[in-house]
């Protein structure tokens, strides 16, 4: 019977080995809801309004009145939501290290969250780019000079989104390597 608890020890060590990887995949998972909901919450909030020499007349900045900075916070929300639901399975792995499908399901599934938050955050970028820096050639002019607290929220926002990319890619490492370990 000895020999046989030994043996059985041998086995439990991949399966702890990756009940430490489902935990760093968990925490993990938890930055990156705290990044792309507060990069959600940050751009969602964000709007200036300048006062102008007449007393009718505001001249206001916000996230809804371009449509790309609406796409980011919607891609941002949808993220989240997602890595909030990918905890069930993330606790999942940690009780149950050898599952198998989950993880290929997981890897799915972070591969297309990671491409959708890369399209939402390099778009918002590239809008932060033009309002910072304009465009001479098609006559942009740089908005930051003016609207400064809407520019440094809208900069700051993409901070969260592209920490959460890194974050998704790491995740489907760390998840492919699980997956080598069974």
């Amino acid at each position: 019977m000895g020999g046989s608890e030994a043996g059985d020890d041998s086995k439990d060590s991949k399966p702890k080995g990756n009940r430490g990887i489902s935990f760093l995949d968990f925490i993990m998972r938890i930055v990156a809801i705290l990044g792309t909901l507060g990069s959600a919450i940050a751009m969602g909030t964000t709007n200036e309004t300048l006062p102008s020499f007449e007393q009718f007349i505001r001249f206001k900045a916000e996230y809804k009145d371009l449509p790309t900075f609406t796409f980011f916070v919607v891609a941002n929300g949808i993220v989240s939501a997602y890595l909030a639901v990918s905890l069930v399975l993330s606790i999942l792995h940690i009780v149950m290290s050898g599952a198998r499908i989950t993880r290929v399901v997981l890897i799915f599934f972070d591969t297309v969250m990671m491409a959708f938050l890369t399209s939402g955050a390099s778009a918002a970028a590239a809008i932060v780019y033009l309002a910072h820096k304009g465009n001479a050639r098609a006559n942009w002019i740089a908005i930051c000079q003016h609207y400064n607290s809407f520019c440094d929220r809208a900069s700051g926002s993409l901070v969260g989104s592209f920490i959460g990319v890194l974050v998704f890619l790491l995740l489907i490492i760390l998840s492919a390597l699980a997956l080598s370990r069974n």
